[in-house]
């Protein structure tokens, strides 16, 4: 695509094509003051004033757009998503008032992923005006956010394993001046015991690590930010069948939306002392892979008897959690395409939403209503803790049933989260099966912009 900065301009008053915004109440009166060439062209395309429809009119030698939309006063991240899609190259201006969140989705319309297009002649950038010039540079931060994650999770696994994301973590440091420390080999095996046996069957390649950056005042509250990094999940010795492992390079989509916060935070200098947690590992399988039945001793001291290899994103965030803990932050925030469990729940769209205190969950899920990135919140109920209960080691990774997968998953993350710390995990599915306007298919932010417009709320720029 195009880059976001080009595609959004502040409007000096160049010449560019009207975009007319109408609903189906207001479309009768809209077409009753065009000419009778106009209104023919208008059925000719269809053009009733359903949300996503829209049509191009002529007008003398040149052309105007009317666009079908729910609310023309209240415009969503998504109205004009299609438009930015699919219309012609050129500059285009809104006819009355001005784009506002629309702007979102002008610029995520126009998102494609072609790396390894050996030849990609897509069409030209569209370019919205608006008056509504001090809200640019908002939109436009939240839409490159919203296209970091996406880059990261389309990339293939052979080009965004652990080392890949440690450039991912070197170059955001270098960019805001932020420390980072990368944890390899022995010292993560001593460490973060649990994240090295998770990956140490990989190859050296895509050996294992942890990223653990720190930007801004250390006078202000500590905001801990973690993101679960499997580049790739086969299942370990629980393999997936083929068709469970075809997407599994999305499995790090929880590191991408830990980054592209990271991005938004720093860039807009919230009032936090940053802490950055991506562990980062392949969950291959080879001779030393973990197994059934095994032992892990954690950061944090328990141990965790492996009923399922393929629950090891939650073993990896359970360390990184530890050492988040340990800043005694004032929030913490993971993000993790954790469980299936979550997406039978609440399908593709909803990330589900646990939080331990109600406040917080209300306050994250209101940020996502209000900004086109809704959650749903799942219970992390106490009676549930004793599925994970285990013969022989402190806790097992899974539960023996199917119930209640998602909260189970949670309920496990909760054990290494520090004792009375505010702290908030998405289950993200960081995935659009099938495209939508502004939504190409593939990676997606979901709770990455609730969890923004959160933030903000709480600590302020």
């Amino acid at each position: 695509m195009s880059e976001p900065k080009a595609l959004i301009r502040p409007d000096r008053g160049e010449d560019a094509i009207a975009i007319h915004l109408v609903n189906k109440d207001g479309f009768e009166a809209f077409a009753k003051a065009l000419t009778a060439g106009q209104r023919a062209s208008l059925a000719a395309q269809k053009f009733e004033g359903g949300g996503y429809q829209y049509a191009i009119i002529p007008e003398g030698d040149s052309w105007f757009v009317v666009s079908g939309v729910a609310n023309p006063e209240s415009l969503s991240s998504w109205c004009l998503a299609k438009l930015a899609e699919e219309l012609p190259e050129g500059v285009y201006r809104v006819a009355t008032g001005d784009p506002g969140p629309a702007m979102f989705g002008w610029v995520t319309g126009q998102y494609r992923f072609s790396r390894y297009k050996s030849e990609d002649k897509g069409p030209g950038p569209r370019v919205l005006l608006t008056g509504q010039v001090g809200q640019i540079d908002g939109y436009l931060a939240e839409a490159q956010a919203e296209c970091m994650v996406r880059d990261l999770v389309n990339a293939p696994p052979e080009d965004m394993g652990p080392a890949a994301l440690e450039a991912e973590c070197e170059k955001l440091a270098k960019g805001h001046k932020a420390e980072l420390t990368v944890v390899r080999g022995d010292a993560l095996e001593r460490g973060y015991p649990m994240v090295h046996a998770v990956g140490r069957a990989a190859s050296r390649h895509h050996a294992p690590r942890l990223m653990h950056l720190v930007w801004g005042d250390p006078k202000h509250p500590v905001l801990a930010v973690v993101g679960k990094g499997v580049c790739f999940d086969s299942g370990g010795l629980n393999i997936k069948p083929g068709a469970g492992m075809r997407l599994m390079k999305k499995d790090m989509g929880g590191a991408a939306h830990a980054l592209a916060l990271a991005g938004l935070i720093m860039g807009t200098r919230l009032k936090v002392r940053l802490h950055l947690l991506i562990p980062a590992v392949e969950n291959a399988i080879s001779g030393g892979a973990f197994r059934p039945g095994d032992v892990l001793a954690s950061r944090k001291g328990l141990t965790v008897e492996i009923d399922n290899t393929d629950a090891e994103g939650r073993l990896i965030l359970g360390d990184a959690l530890t050492r988040a803990s340990e800043e005694n932050p004032d929030l913490i925030v993971d993000f993790a395409t954790l469980t299936g469990a979550a997406r039978v729940a609440l399908g593709p769209d909803l990330p589900a939403l646990m939080a331990r205190r109600d406040e917080t969950a209300e306050a994250f899920l209101a940020a996502g209503k209000a900004n086109d990135d809704a959650g749903w919140r799942l219970p992390l109920h106490e009676a549930y803790r004793e599925y994970l209960a285990s013969d022989v080691a402190d806790m097992a990774n899974s539960a023996s049933n199917p119930f209640a997968g998602a909260s189970v998953a949670g309920l496990f993350l909760d054990r290494f989260v520090g004792e009375g710390l505010d702290w908030v995990h998405f289950d993200t599915f960081a995935w659009t099966p099938a495209p939508k306007p502004g939504r190409a298919r593939g990676g997606r932010g979901l709770g990455l912009r609730a969890s923004w417009h959160a933030l903000r709320a709480r600590y302020g720029t």
